[in-house]
């Protein structure tokens, strides 16, 4: 099965995690990573799985490495029927009004333009002390079931 790992950050983190999903996912998968700034809708694979990493950054936007493609979805409204996606957001309670809203706004958006989400969406807490990847890893357990049952 082909994976796509789309990653939007500030500071690293939502790379550093997609790393730790794709040696987590194995040999048994094709994943390709890459910043969301280097991707466009029209660049989108439909035959792929996205799994989407994305931290909340300022007032509960998305990092500038993820706005010019949510700025695009926002403008042209694709319809993105066919595309299969899962959600991970990085934030921090610190933050309680704003915390994870980049990936919800994305997820929205993404919704929106009729791609369809797998499971629920995953959030991440720094404010708890634990590592992204260990929430991140039970995550993925959840929503390997029904990627798997797609590639069947």
């Amino acid at each position: 099965m082909k994976i796509g790992l789309l990653y939007g950050t500030e500071t690293g983190n939502s790379e550093l995690l997609c790393d730790d999903i794709e040696e987590a996912l194995g040999d048994g998968y094709d994943c390709d990573i890459q910043n969301l700034s280097d991707v466009t809708y029209k660049d989108l694979d439909l035959e792929k799985f996205y799994i989407i990493v994305t931290a909340s950054y300022g007032a509960g936007d998305l990092p500038t490495t993820a706005q010019p493609f949510y700025d695009q979805l926002e403008a042209d409204k694709p319809d993105l029927s066919g595309m299969k996606f899962a959600i991970f957001g990085l934030g921090d309670m610190v933050f309680d009004e704003t915390f994870n809203q980049g990936s919800e706004r994305l997820m929205k958006l993404l919704l929106e333009c009729k791609a369809e989400m797998i499971g629920e969406r995953g959030m991440h807490d720094a404010a708890t002390g634990d590592m992204p990847e260990d929430v991140a890893l039970p995550w993925l357990e959840t929503i390997l079931p029904h990627m798997q049952a797609l590639a069947a």
